[in-house]
């Protein structure tokens, strides 16, 4: 894999960022395909069009399989996601939305609900507001030099989000933060890789 944080190459991001789906596909995982179009077409127009703007509970668990089929299977953490009350869903969606633009507060008010940690709570977040936050991977947080161990917490997640906004801001204005961590994920071939 090469290394490409360290690249200033608008055009190796771009080739990466192009090569995004084809490595959806190159893993094989049943689903994965039709759940990231579904996450990345359609879910962001869902979201924008409530008012006000909120996830509901099968968006929740749709958006929890979607991702661990990119990432690591955790059934026991897909059955707590389940077994949120569908209004607390609703609650603690629009409570992180309406808490925007601020880096942490919409991940931990989403990290209460059962079985949601930052890394789902990044991947609401990230469909409703691509422009502001990362989707949290493990395999794009690894390329990431200075974060250092890949840590599931909140002071982690706002080390990596800061670092993937700058990136983007470097980039130009074709760029946001989703954009960087398709790019990075892309480039690290994705688990199938590993």
């Amino acid at each position: 894999m090469k290394s490409l944080w360290k690249s200033d190459s608008l055009e190796d991001w771009r080739s990466a960022l192009r090569s995004y789906e084809s490595v959806i596909c190159k893993q094989e995982v049943e689903r994965l395909p039709e759940l990231d179009r579904w996450y990345r077409e359609e879910l962001p127009q869902t979201i924008a069009a409530r008012r006000p703007a909120h996830v509901i509970h099968e968006e929740l668990e749709r958006i929890t399989e979607w991702k661990m089929k990119r990432g690591v299977w955790r059934a026991r953490n897909l059955a707590l996601v389940r077994g949120n009350p569908p209004d607390q869903v609703v609650d603690a969606s629009t409570a992180a939305l309406a808490a925007a633009p601020h880096p942490t507060a919409p991940i931990a008010a989403l990290s209460e609900l059962a079985g949601v940690g930052p890394a789902t709570a990044s991947a609401v977040m990230s469909a409703a507001m691509p422009e502001a936050y990362p989707f949290f991977d493990e395999l794009v947080a690894a390329q990431v030099p200075h974060l250092g161990e890949v840590k599931f917490t909140l002071g982690y997640y706002a080390r990596y989000s800061d670092a993937l906004r700058e990136r983007a801001a470097k980039l130009g204005d074709e760029w946001n933060p989703t954009s960087v961590e398709h790019a990075l994920w892309a480039n690290s071939g994705g688990k199938k890789s590993q």
